[in-house]
């Protein structure tokens, strides 16, 4: 491990590695539930985010996940316990994962290896940089459940595909490959490794060349100058954000969210999730 100022965190549910000077490697944990981030999570994640911001020797984070999936969004067998207890738990002012509103000071890239939905989407939204596996695929299907992209995608996302294909994204929650996102905006380098095996071999086989490409552009952004890469970031993301993004986010929550999570259709679709069945929707009362 280098020699850091600052202490790392212990994520219990991602690994901390330094594959090349300056380089943080964030790698999701949980294959068996597709990296599904639950509460403890979301706060694990935004210790790192702030880490890497702090820490005077890191320039640069990468974030991918382990197995078939780089995020497939919140630990809904968690969330579908709270709801029926009535138990919240605040998520961080830095969104899902830690960085689906993240502002911070370093670039964050994404090296997506798989399925990339719900929450680990609004995560590459709000990314720096997302490197993408050709079979990848990327989706809010939210709606399905009958809850809502509410971690700061929403806003973010028309301002990188445009009104019409962020309405179809959201309302429908159809799945977009990662050759479309490609053409969409969302993704900035595909990686081809070929036919690839299913089971453990073929996937870390794209694992290594997504990590490898995202590794590439990572040494190149911490080649140059520190100071100015932060202020060059800053200043792309005024121009991306304005003014608008959070606070549009802050203004969905205090309207609706209330409303949203103490109606009938967000238990049902947690509920038939755990239960393995096709959710019967009530007519919306909000």
């Amino acid at each position: 491990m280098p020699n850091f100022t600052l202490q790392p965190p212990t994520p219990a549910h991602a690994t901390l590695s330094y594959p090349s000077p300056h380089v943080l490697l964030v790698t999701l944990t949980r294959p068996r539930d597709l990296n599904c981030i639950n509460a403890q999570g979301h706060a694990d994640l935004h210790s790192v985010w702030e880490w890497l911001d702090a820490e005077p020797s890191l320039r640069v984070g990468i974030l991918t996940g382990q197995g078939r999936a780089f995020c497939a969004g919140a630990d809904l067998k968690e969330w579908n316990t709270r709801a029926s207890s009535s138990k919240t738990t605040p998520m961080p002012n830095s969104g899902f994962g830690g960085l689906a509103r993240r502002k911070g000071k370093k670039p964050v890239i994404c090296a997506v290896n798989g399925i990339c939905l719900g929450g680990g989407a609004e995560m590459i939204i709000n990314s720096d940089i997302v490197i993408a596996w050709t079979g990848a695929v990327f989706g809010l299907p939210e709606v399905k459940r009958g809850v809502v992209a509410l971690a700061g995608a929403l806003p973010r996302l028309v301002r990188t595909v445009g009104k019409q294909r962020a309405m179809e994204m959201v309302m429908t929650g159809r799945m977009v490959g990662a050759v479309e996102a490609e053409k969409w905006g969302l993704v900035n380098t595909l990686v081809d490794v070929g036919k690839v095996e299913k089971g453990d071999v073929g996937q870390e086989i794209v694992s290594k060349a997504v990590v490898a490409k995202a590794l590439e552009v990572a040494a190149e952004i911490a080649g140059n100058s520190p100071d100015a890469v932060l202020v060059s970031r800053e200043g792309v993301k005024l121009g991306w954000e304005g003014i608008g993004a959070d606070e549009a986010t802050v203004m969905l929550n205090d309207t609706w969210v209330k409303r949203l999570y103490e109606g009938e259709n967000i238990k049902e679709g947690l509920k038939a999730f755990v239960e393995k069945r096709k959710p019967v929707w009530a007519d919306s009362k909000l």
